[in-house]
């Protein structure tokens, strides 16, 4: 039985990460609003909790099944699709079984789409995750969120009107105190209770019973390296699974591609060799053709010298024949 409760996705264990290592309430504080809303009661906050279980339960294993058929991009609308044909389906029952409490509960079930309690677990963990710990994720998130609902609406409703799921539990000289039932009194309770788990945690540490401490521990232990928890609030955008997966795939393909590496390795080798004896002939080649650039300009030079020689030469000779026809016309 230890071992089923330690170990990572099975049932058990995403059951008791909602209940306790994770409440949504108590722990990790998502989902105030109806929290602090519609907990005037013990049945209105029991009623809160079994829908949106139903809705996470659901909503989890379908996009579950789903994961390698939603694209990445459009993730976030199609959680919503999904959720909200879940919350459609609830509301309706709701109206047809359970009248008094649609109406006591009001809007706040068709503000169940867009729970972050829903599409964080839909995004932490379901996208993820195969369907059936999927599934006990959605119910032990659900069953999580109930207790603490029913828990803040019992205390409320008991303080302000000194009643239990209607039933009269104070003596008859009680005085009610009005403001439990008002929306103060569930800030009022909501952090008396979180104080209460927080008392307990600490002294169970104290006690030396590290194990129970740890099931009612009050947020994140910031230790990422050693937590063993998938669907970590604080994994919203890391898919460490994965990337674990790949890293595996990687290193099984490197492990069968070792005898071609080593055929390219010997080629590699081959082709350093001759490069590094090219590298070698280098220098006296480009001697080589140093010496053959400096020949050449200075052929060329001495052609241009030649040029200019042949050209003064030949303007002379004009300038002689010139002076000779002039001086011949003038003896004429």
């Amino acid at each position: 039985m230890s071992n089923l409760k330690k170990k990572a996705d099975s049932p058990l264990e995403r059951l008791g990460n909602g209940l306790f290592k994770e409440n949504p309430t108590f722990v990790l504080m998502l989902g105030m609003c109806p929290t602090l809303a519609v907990t005037t009661s013990a049945m209105n906050g029991l009623g809160m909790g079994l829908a949106t279980t139903a809705v996470l339960m659901m909503s989890n294993l379908i996009i579950s099944l789903l994961r390698k058929v939603i694209p990445n991009r459009v993730r976030i609308p199609a959680f919503i699709v999904i959720i909200a044909t879940f919350v459609t389906v609830v509301q309706f029952l709701m109206e047809a079984y359970l009248p008094d409490i649609n109406k006591a509960l009001g809007i706040y079930i068709p503000l169940i789409v867009v729970n972050c309690i829903i599409l964080g677990r839909a995004e932490a963990y379901a996208y993820s995750n195969p369907p059936i710990p999927s599934f006990f994720d959605g119910l032990g998130m659900g069953l999580g969120f109930s207790f603490a609902l029913t828990c803040i609406g019992a205390v409320r409703e008991l303080l302000g009107a000194g009643k239990v799921f209607d039933y009269s539990v104070m003596p008859a000289s009680y005085v009610p105190i009005n403001i439990f039932v008002l929306a103060p009194g569930a800030f009022f309770v909501l952090a008396a209770l979180t104080a209460l788990q927080n008392y307990i945690r600490i002294r169970l540490k104290k006690a030396g019973k590290k194990d129970k401490a740890e099931r009612l521990q009050s947020g994140c232990n910031e230790d990422c390296m050693n937590c063993n928890d998938k669907g970590c609030a604080k994994r919203f955008y890391d898919d460490s699974k994965k990337a674990e997966e790949k890293s595996v795939k990687k290193t099984d393909k490197q492990e069968v591609k070792k005898p071609v590496e080593n055929k390219e390795e010997k080629k590699l080798a081959e082709i350093k060799k001759q490069a590094f004896e090219k590298t070698e002939e280098q220098p006296a080649a480009q001697e080589k053709t140093l010496r053959q650039i400096k020949e050449e300009a200075e052929a060329q030079r001495r052609a241009a010298s030649a040029q200019k020689e042949a050209a003064k030469e030949g303007s002379e000779a004009s300038n002689d024949l010139n002076t000779e026809k002039k001086e011949d016309a003038k003896n004429d």
